[in-house]
C-alpha cells in the first residue's frame, strides 16, 4: 500500500450530494470543515435532523478511500474524488478497518478521530444506477458490509490540501469495530 495521502478536499455550501473539488479546506475543532453544509456541533445531515436535532455531530468529516473509485471503476462505474460527497480523498489508508477513535492527522495540525462508517442511503443509487450494490452489500455470513468510507470529528483544527500526509494513531486497548453512524 502506498503511503497515506490526502488526494484531495472537497467542500459544499449546500446539501448537494456531490462537492466540489478545493484547494484546500480548512477544519475547525469541534464543527467539521468550515464553509461545508454539514459544518456544525450538532447533525447536520437533513435526515437526522428531521429526527433529533439536538443529536451530536459525529459526522463532521467524510473521508473516503481514493481504492474504492477504482474499485468501482471495474465495476463499470465512473466515480471522482468528491462525487459521492466525501470531504477528504485519500490514498493509503484502510479507512473501514481502522478502530473506533482512531486519529488521523492531516497535514501538520488538523487531528480528526474516526467515528464510524458511512452509511450509504438511496442517494448513491440515484446519483448512479447500481452503484449502491457496490458500496452496501453483504458477506458470507449475512453481515452487512459498508464500503462508503468513514466519518469523523475534528479534535484539532487546521488546513487540508491534497498531497498532505496522514499519519494514522490507534487507541489504547482492544479495538472496537466501526459501525454505521
Amino acid at each position: 500500500m502506498s503511503s497515506p495521502t490526502v488526494m484531495a478536499v472537497h467542500k459544499s455550501t449546500g446539501h448537494s450530494f456531490s462537492k466540489a473539488v478545493s484547494g484546500g479546506i480548512e477544519l475547525v475543532a469541534g464543527l467539521g470543515v468550515a464553509g461545508d453544509a454539514h459544518c456544525g456541533a450538532r447533525v447536520q445531515h437533513q435526515s437526522r435532523v428531521s429526527v433529533d436535532p439536538s443529536q451530536p455531530n459525529l459526522r463532521q468529516v467524510h473521508l473516503m478511500h481514493a481504492e474504492l473509485h477504482s474499485e468501482l471503476g471495474l465495476q463499470g462505474h465512473v466515480v471522482k474524488p468528491g462525487d459521492l460527497g466525501e470531504n477528504i480523498t485519500t490514498r493509503g489508508v484502510d479507512l473501514l478497518n481502522l478502530p473506533t477513535g482512531a486519529v488521523l492527522k492531516l497535514g501538520s495540525d488538523a487531528l480528526v478521530a474516526v467515528t464510524g462508517l458511512r452509511n450509504p442511503c438511496l442517494q448513491i443509487e440515484r446519483y448512479q444506477v447500481g452503484l449502491l450494490k457496490h458500496v452496501l452489500s453483504k458477506d458470507a455470513t449475512g453481515i452487512v458490509v459498508r464500503k462508503a468510507g468513514v466519518m469523523g470529528v475534528v479534535l484539532i483544527g487546521g488546513v487540508v490540501h491534497a498531497g498532505d500526509a496522514i499519519a494514522i494513531g490507534v487507541p489504547p486497548g482492544p479495538p472496537h469495530p466501526l459501525g454505521p453512524v
